[in-house]
């Protein structure tokens, strides 16, 4: 079975204390002040075991934003493209994402909330297997992992 690798001599960007569970399957990051679904959508429940993860052309995944409630809120949105790498943890792979915060997490791409300028036809997206940052064909289905507040 493979997992997620990480390097213990590369500090942590985004280390367990970085977060603070609120008890209701969110974490707030302490550095951002934003709240997380700590599961992608299409997951639930304890570690995120219960479900499959869910994916979205860059246009449902804003619509289906719009109209999720989830922990008694309402105001959940794809992250900008910012918020979203500011979840990447640079010295792990395959995923690339804090597990104890964000766990089953998918090692694939999930869609950001932003354009991507130079290509209309595009958004920005954030690879979880590497880290990577990049322009995705917004007909390209990818995951979404919601956040509130910011912006």
């Amino acid at each position: 079975v493979w997992g997620q690798t990480c390097r213990d001599d590369i500090p942590a960007s985004a280390p367990d204390g970085r977060f603070t569970d609120n008890g209701d399957y969110t974490a707030t990051d302490l550095a951002t002040g934003l709240t997380w679904k700590q599961c992608a959508e299409g997951l639930s429940g304890t570690g995120c075991a219960t479900g499959a993860p869910a994916t979205f052309t860059w246009q449902a995944a804003l619509q289906h934003a719009e109209a999720a409630v989830f922990a008694g809120r309402a105001d959940w949105r794809p992250p900008n493209k910012n918020e979203l790498a500011s979840l990447v943890e640079p010295r792990c792979y395959d995923p690339a994402i804090n597990l104890r915060w964000f766990p089953s997490t998918p090692s694939t791409w999930f869609w950001s909330s932003s354009p991507y300028a130079g290509y209309p036809g595009s958004a920005w997206s954030v690879d979880f297997y590497g880290g990577y940052v990049d322009g995705n064909f917004r007909g390209d289905a990818d995951h979404v992992r919601l956040v509130r507040g910011g912006q």
